[in-house]
């Protein structure tokens, strides 16, 4: 369980998320502005950031830089806009993972326990665990290497396609994955399993992932 500030100008959100949060046994600072969102990251040194993208005093792109300024500090990242630009930027300025609004409290605490299993998790120390024609998938430290670069992908994401070269060549279906990637047992969620496998298409290539129609997915064959 980890120490959360979020980050939520719309009062019934955040109590809301907070609730949530707290029901699963985190530890929950919530604050309503950018400004205020800086000076308590730097008292609460908290393990992650839920974070507003539309705040007022300073937009959450702003807040995410400058909580960075002195250490990696984890962010969830939160917006209203269903905005694919908005998704790189907040990405590209230091969030782990991004949702749009309005989300499954679920779902946000999937990515929530994501993120900080990933943190937690011990640097590689060996080469790659799998790999997938120039793509290498490296569990310890979750990271994917194209070549001689790295790309990002969220916890999620990253979870979904282990998930798959661990069981490949067998196929997955959907609900298999909700299990597996979001502890999801009553099969709801076919449609967030396929918004990922899109997001990961975007990042890797379309081959990365295969469609088995009528039952779910496989890894591809690159």
């Amino acid at each position: 369980m980890g120490t959360i500030l979020v980050v939520e100008d719309e009062p019934a959100i955040a109590s809301a998320v907070a609730a949530r949060l707290e029901s699963e046994g985190h530890t929950v600072t919530v604050c309503h502005d950018g400004l205020q969102a800086v000076d308590v990251c730097e008292t609460l040194d908290p393990d992650l950031v839920v974070l507003d993208l539309l705040l007022p005093g300073l937009d959450g792109l702003e807040v995410c830089r400058r909580i960075q300024t002195d250490r990696r500090v984890p962010v969830l990242m939160l917006t209203a806009r269903d905005d694919e630009t908005d998704m790189l930027v907040g990405l590209g300025v230091g969030a782990d993972d991004y949702m749009n609004k309005p989300f499954s409290p679920r779902e946000l605490v999937a990515r929530v326990n994501a993120v900080l299993r990933r943190v937690n998790e011990p640097a590689d120390t060996n080469g790659p665990d799998h790999q997938l024609g120039a793509i290498e998938i490296w569990r310890s430290s979750r990271r994917i290497q194209v070549g001689a670069a790295e790309v990002h992908l969220t916890p999620t994401e990253f979870d979904l396609l282990a998930q798959l070269a661990s069981a490949n060549p067998a196929v997955l279906t959907r609900e298999q994955l909700l299990v597996a990637v979001w502890g999801y047992r009553d099969g709801s969620g076919a449609r967030t399993v396929d918004s990922h496998v899109r997001a990961v298409r975007r990042k890797l290539g379309d081959g990365v992932i295969r469609t088995v129609h009528g039952i779910g997915y496989a890894l591809g064959d690159i």
